[in-house]
């Protein structure tokens, strides 16, 4: 039955992206009733929502079932990110991912910990030959947590199809309760060329948006003119939570004829960096809000359909166009918004002078920029528009520019620390400085010789730091010489303050043991359960090195029977 079953599932043709999507072929991964602290395609930092986060009733330990019949094709297990991962391809070429899992079920645990300990590596990513791992329907599979990336106790769920594109698991029949309106809390204006001005403005206008008493919106009638393009920030909320989601489409009608139309039913993975130039970056960066521009330039995103002239309105002298926004959620629950707009030529205005460096990047070209020990490679296609950098180093200060502006590409920045002694330039790493009081964080760097280089998708102000200090490691629960007969865990904290923990390793009586780590706590956390301590006395040595290269051995006895 299971080479059957194994054959059925290779020889399964695939499938080109569906219209309609089956609706009872999945089912809910856990239990209880579903409510979302996330939706599908919401903005986030850097990258569009891959799945629904579904509340598992603030705690771990949930059952994870398999929402269908199908193998586990992939386990990948990391510190960050999804943290611990299962990925489940079905016979009909959808592929579901359950992620921030606490614990596998039995037979999954014991494929993964094998590897585990086989590759004396915590983190590990796994492809299960196909008839392996086989699952049933409502099968355990799993159980919820708080590993990786994750906030607090939730379950991360997708339905990707059979190109890794994730899709919207609601298009399958998954219900939520959803009746309450989209909500809008701001609109922006864009004059979009030399010759465009809203409300006497050639700059981008926050225009006054009125709530309507039927959950409806107007905005306050705009004189304007020329190419104009404009903004929305928008949110939802479910029934049974508080918590403020993405909305599922947005569209735009120009007299009555449409004109835009954002559509958050699937995307590529490959794509959603892109994020940062459907957002306002500018103002996400120095307001913290997320500005959806309704209009498009020099975006690849899927996500944009039936444009027309790219989302951009052309407002002639004298003339009167009424733009409505439509905001929907996936229970089309709807928010209109309306706003009337006048035709006005003004006067040429005195614009202020762009401010100009001698640094002009064009977008489509590849760009070095040297000064003193710093240089900075600016590969082709990195940035969406040309623009005046300013570059500036002073002492070894790097000041690239404002954060304000979106990457496509990482930038390379390189040091030269030939000037250092030799005891410095091992200690050396290149920082960004963030906050309001320029802390130096840890970005991942890289020696050649004398040559430090760091790569980065952020624009601002970099720096050359040393770490002298080792990192710090402390038993939680335990002390030298203890019993541990009745423990079925043993935590130890680790800890570092300046570049961070690059790698540990942990062992009893000279065998390696498997120590899950969960950056968040700082913990690293052996479970008695693997069966790998087997002596009365331990000899516990764990050594811990930081991301320059300092490194602390902490060693112990305990006992057990």
């Amino acid at each position: 039955m299971r080479i059957i079953f194994a054959l059925f599932l290779l020889c399964s043709v695939s499938f080109n992206a569906q219209s309609i999507y089956p609706q009872d072929y999945f089912s809910s991964p856990l239990e209880i009733p579903l409510i979302l602290s996330g939706t599908f395609a919401e903005l986030r930092s850097n990258h569009f929502h891959s799945g629904m986060d579904i509340k598992t009733q603030q705690r771990t330990g949930l059952k994870v079932i398999a929402s269908a019949n199908g193998y586990v094709s992939r386990i990948k297990i990391s510190h960050y990110g999804y943290g611990k991962a299962l990925y489940i391809t079905h016979p009909n070429g959808y592929t579901t991912v359950y992620a921030h899992l606490k614990s596998f079920a039995p037979e999954i645990e014991d494929y993964i910990k094998k590897q585990q300990y086989k590759n004396e590596s915590y983190e590990i990513e796994l492809f299960p030959k196909v008839d392996e791992l086989l699952v049933t329907k409502g099968s355990l599979v799993a159980y919820s947590g708080n590993s990786g990336g994750s906030g607090g106790p939730h379950l991360h769920f997708e339905i990707r199809d059979n190109a890794e594109r994730p899709i919207n698991p609601m298009l399958f029949g998954l219900d939520i309760k959803d009746s309450k309106l989209p909500t809008i809390t701001s609109i922006y204006a864009y004059p979009l060329n030399e010759n465009s001005h809203v409300n006497n403005a050639k700059t981008k206008q926050a225009l006054r948006l009125i709530p309507l008493k039927n959950g409806d919106y107007t905005v306050e009638n705009i004189k304007a003119f020329g190419k104009i393009g404009f903004g929305i920030t928008t949110w939802d909320r479910q029934d049974l939570a508080a918590n403020k989601n993405g909305v599922y489409n947005i569209q735009t009608f120009v007299n009555g004829s449409k004109n835009f139309e954002l559509d958050f039913k699937r995307f590529s993975f490959d794509e959603t960096k892109h994020i940062n130039q459907l957002i306002d970056y500018n103002i996400f960066r120095t307001k913290r809000q997320r500005v959806q521009k309704l209009f498009r330039t020099n975006n690849p995103l899927s996500i944009y359909k039936d444009l027309y002239n790219e989302g951009i309105i052309t407002v002639e002298d004298s003339t009167y166009k009424v733009l409505k926004i439509k905001v929907s959620d996936f229970k089309n629950n709807t928010s209109w918004v309306t706003l009337s707009i006048k035709g006005e030529k003004n006067e040429p205005f005195k614009t202020e002078p762009k401010e100009q460096t001698p640094y002009y990047i064009y977008a489509n070209k590849n760009t070095t920029l040297k000064e003193k020990s710093v240089s900075v490679s600016i590969f082709s296609d990195t940035f969406y528009e040309d623009f005046y950098m300013d570059f500036n180093v002073n002492a070894d200060t790097l000041t690239l520019h404002e954060d304000i502006i979106p990457l496509q590409k990482s930038v390379k920045i390189s040091y030269d620390i030939s000037k250092y002694n030799k005891d410095d330039k091992n200690k050396l790493f290149i920082a960004r400085l963030s906050g309001y009081n320029k802390t130096p964080y840890y970005t991942s760097t890289k020696r050649q010789g004398d040559t430090l280089i760091a790569y980065t998708k952020k624009l601002g102000t970099f720096t050359l730091a040393k770490d002298e200090e080792k990192p710090t490691i402390t038993p939680i629960n335990f002390k030298k010489g203890q019993w541990l007969s009745k423990y079925r865990f043993l935590k130890i904290k680790i800890d570092d303050g300046v570049s961070g923990i690059s790698n540990y390793r942990a062992t009893v009586n000279n065998k390696w043991i498997l120590m899950e780590y969960d950056y968040k706590t700082k913990t690293l956390t052996h479970d008695f359960n693997d069966g790998i301590i087997t002596d009365t006395k331990n000899n516990l040595k764990i050594i811990v090195t930081d991301n320059v290269g300092n490194s602390s051995t902490f060693e112990t006895i305990f006992y057990r029977k």
